[in-house]
C-alpha cells in the first residue's frame, strides 16, 4: 500500500528545514507574524522519524514476515546513493579548502556520527538523522516479526505508548537540567536511542491504519486544518517544552492519519504528479542542502552575479538545490532502485 498524498508532506518538511537553516532572514519567513514557525522548523526531523515508522509498517504490514536480506537491500538502495553523493560533494569542498575532516567523513560513511556527541553534526550535518534512521532499519524486522505479528495490537500499543510517555518525561527533565552542558545536551538531542520512541509510535499508527482501513474516504479538510492550527499554536507557545524528541507526535500522527484518510481538496492537491515528484526528491533536498548551499554560497552569487539581496540569494540557491535533487533522483536514485528490482527478479 502506498499513500501518495503523504509523499508531498515530506517535501514540505524538507523545505521547512532548509528554510530553518538558510532562509530565516528571507521574505516572507522573516515576517514577525510567522517567523516563529520557521525558527522551530527543525521539529520536521521528528515528523520524518514518525512518518518513517508509519510508512514502513504500511509497506510491510501485509507480509507474514520480513526477509532481512531483501529488506536491507531495499533500504540501502533507497538512501545510500544520495547520502553518499552528499558526502562526496562535501569531500570535494573540503579538499578544495585543504581541510578534510577524515574522522567525520569515516563516521558519516558508516552512518555512525549520531552515536558520538562531538561528531554528530560533522561533515554533512543533516546526515545525523540518517544515522538515527539506520537504527530504525536495524530494529524494524525484529519489532515487526515479534511485536506486530503477535496479533496482540492492544498490548503492543500500550507498551509503546507508555515507552513514548517515559521518553518524553526523561528527555524534558534531563534537557532542562543539562541544557548548558553541550555534551549531555547533544546526547539527548541526537542520540539514536532517544528517538526510537518516534519511530515506534509511527509504527503503531501505521498498524492501526492498515487494520482499520476501509475503502471509504471522508472529506477531512477542515479537521486537518484545525489540527494544523493546534500545531502552530503549540509552536508559538511551547510553554518551556522542547519538541525535538517526538512530543509533537500528538499532532503529527493525527495529521498523517487524516491526510491518509482524506478525499478532500488537500488530498487531491497533494496527489498531483508534480507534488508527488517533489515528495520523491525530498530526501535529496534534505541531505544535499548543506553541500549545495556550501558550494553555491552567498559570496559566490554576489561575486559573479552582483546579487546581494538576502531573499533573492536564498531563492536562487533553493531553485538550484531542487534542480540538482531532481536530476539526482532521475539519474541516480531511480536507476539504482530499478537495477536492484531486476536482480531480485533474476534470483526468483
Amino acid at each position: 500500500m502506498k499513500i501518495n498524498q503523504l509523499t508531498f508532506t515530506r517535501f514540505l518538511a524538507a523545505i521547512s528545514i532548509v528554510i530553518f537553516h538558510y532562509g530565516k532572514n528571507s521574505f516572507p519567513f522573516n515576517n514577525h507574524y510567522i517567523d516563529f514557525v520557521f525558527k522551530s522548523a527543525d521539529v520536521c526531523v521528528s515528523y520524518f522519524f514518525i512518518l518513517s515508522g508509519f510508512v514502513m509498517l504500511i509497506a510491510y504490514g501485509e507480509k507474514k514476515e520480513i526477509s532481512s536480506i531483501e529488506y536491507f537491500k531495499n533500504r540501502f538502495a533507497r538512501i545510500f546513493p544520495i547520502y553518499l553523493l552528499g558526502i562526496f560533494l562535501v569531500f570535494l569542498q573540503q579538499l578544495k579548502a585543504n581541510d578534510v575532516d577524515f574522522m567525520g567523513m569515516f563516521l558519516n560513511i558508516f552512518m555512525l556520527q549520531a552515536w558520538f556527541p562531538h561528531q554528530v553534526l560533522s561533515f554533512n550535518p543533516p546526515g545525523w538523522s540518517i544515522s538515527v534512521e539506520l537504527l530504525f532499519y536495524i530494529i524494524f524486522p525484529f519489532v515487526f516479526n515479534n511485536v506486530f505479528k503477535n496479533n496482540n495490537f492492544k498490548k503492543s500499543a500500550i507498551i509503546i505508548i507508555l515507552f513514548w510517555i517515559l521518553s518524553q518525561i526523561v528527555y524534558q527533565v534531563l534537557l532542562n537540567k543539562n541544557a548548558e552542558i553541550i555534551y549531555i545536551s547533544s546526547i539527548l538531542r541526537y542520540n539514536p536511542i532517544m528517538h526510537i520512541n518516534e519511530f515506534l509510535v509511527g509504527n503503531i499508527a501505521g498498524y492501526y491504519f492498515i487494520k482499520n482501513w476501509t475503502t471509504e474516504k471522508y472529506n477531512l479538510d477542515w479537521v486537518l486544518f484545525l489540527v494544523f492550527c493546534f500545531l502552530i499554536v503549540a509552536l508559538k507557545f511551547p510553554l518551556g517544552l522542547n519538541f525535538h524528541n517526538g512530543l509533537l507526535a500528538v499532532f503529527f500522527i493525527p495529521i498523517i492519519l487524516l491526510i491518509a484518510l482524506n478525499n478532500g481538496f488537500i488530498t487531491k492537491l497533494f496527489n498531483k504528479k508534480i507534488f508527488t515528484f517533489l515528495g520523491e526528491i525530498s530526501f535529496g533536498i534534505y541531505i544535499l542542502q548543506y553541500p549545495v548551499y556550501s558550494i553555491i554560497s552567498s559570496y559566490s552569487i554576489n561575486k559573479y552575479f552582483h546579487i546581494q539581496d538576502v531573499t533573492t540569494v536564498f531563492y536562487i540557491r533553493l531553485i538550484i538545490l531542487i534542480v540538482i535533487c531532481s536530476l539526482s533522483y532521475i539519474y541516480i536514485e531511480k536507476p539504482i532502485q530499478t537495477k536492484i528490482k531486476n536482480i531480485k527478479a533474476i534470483s526468483n
